[in-house]
């Protein structure tokens, strides 16, 4: 239990702090009316329990459509009783106490997630949460560089927040993650720029971790057309001919793709590249 819990009684979510926050949100005058009418809380899509010293999270089963939730500023240790808001899109549990990223599994539908402020020692568990756009996890106890290849299977991530991590303390960092991240427009509340792109990408050789190189040129040979041409090869001759495609036992496919892919100049600067056009049409 964290020793802010010496000075501050923790809180417990009840029906009547849930309660006080809608008739606190609603708009000025509204409030009377929304205590009288007894709003019905499968109704309510907002909820912000911000600065109440929650400790646990509990009681939220009843929204179950709300789609935007604030637990901000709280002492929170662990992210749990989350199950049923299955239609969040925003999730804030930023300045709390948490640990370990868990209890995500079924907001499939988030969006925005901050996790600014709080003790988190590794990025995971987040798997399912394939519409993410916008991480904030700044402020954590992240250490290792690797962390950051874990978002790459968010398609959707526009918008990262890592300042304040000792791993952002790596000469590197920038371009690490932008070479592993190149849809991300925002990086720790800075505009991604086209040219540190591209930079990230030409430099790639100067940065002190063999693995990134590895993996550069692995993804590039995937998904590069001139390189996915390889597999086609394995076609037998015949089928080729019937196919009128009899260009495939020779170079010419892949000097005419390579030719007019625009990200072959991008790929050439990379260490090992040139060895590998030198002797791929020979495959």
């Amino acid at each position: 239990m964290s020793q802010l819990h010496n000075n501050i009684e923790p809180n417990v979510i009840d029906d009547e702090m849930v309660q006080k926050a809608i008739e606190e949100q609603c708009p000025e005058g509204m409030g009377k009316l929304v205590k009288r009418e007894d709003i019905k809380f499968k109704d309510v899509t907002e909820l912000q329990l911000s600065f109440r010293n929650i400790l646990q999270i509990h009681s939220l089963w009843q929204f179950e459509n709300l789609t935007k939730l604030q637990l901000d500023n709280n002492i929170i240790e662990k992210i749990e009783a989350l199950e049923s808001l299955v239609h969040l899109v925003w999730l804030d549990l930023s300045f709390n106490n948490i640990e370990v990223i868990e209890g995500l599994d079924t907001l499939v539908k988030l969006q925005k997630l901050s996790l600014y402020s709080n003790r988190i020692s590794k990025i995971e568990h987040m798997d399912t949460l394939r519409e993410l756009q916008v991480f904030s996890i700044g402020k954590n106890n992240l250490t290792a560089l690797k962390d950051v290849i874990y978002l790459r299977r968010f398609k959707n991530l526009r918008a990262l927040n890592l300042a304040g991590n000792p791993l952002c303390d790596d000469e590197q960092y920038t371009l690490f993650v932008i070479a592993y991240l190149p849809n991300l427009v925002y990086l720790d509340f800075k505009v991604v720029h086209d040219t540190t792109v591209s930079i990230s990408a030409l430099h790639a050789s100067e940065i002190g971790h063999q693995h990134l190189r590895q993996h550069l040129l692995c993804w590039c040979a995937s998904n590069t057309p001139a390189f996915r041409a390889q597999s086609l090869q394995k076609l037998d001759l015949q089928k080729r001919a019937t196919a009128f495609v009899e260009h495939l036992n020779g170079s010419f496919l892949f000097d005419s793709l390579y030719e007019d892919d625009t990200e072959a100049a991008k790929l050439a600067c990379l260490p090992g590249v040139g060895d590998l056009l030198q002797a791929y049409p020979s495959w």
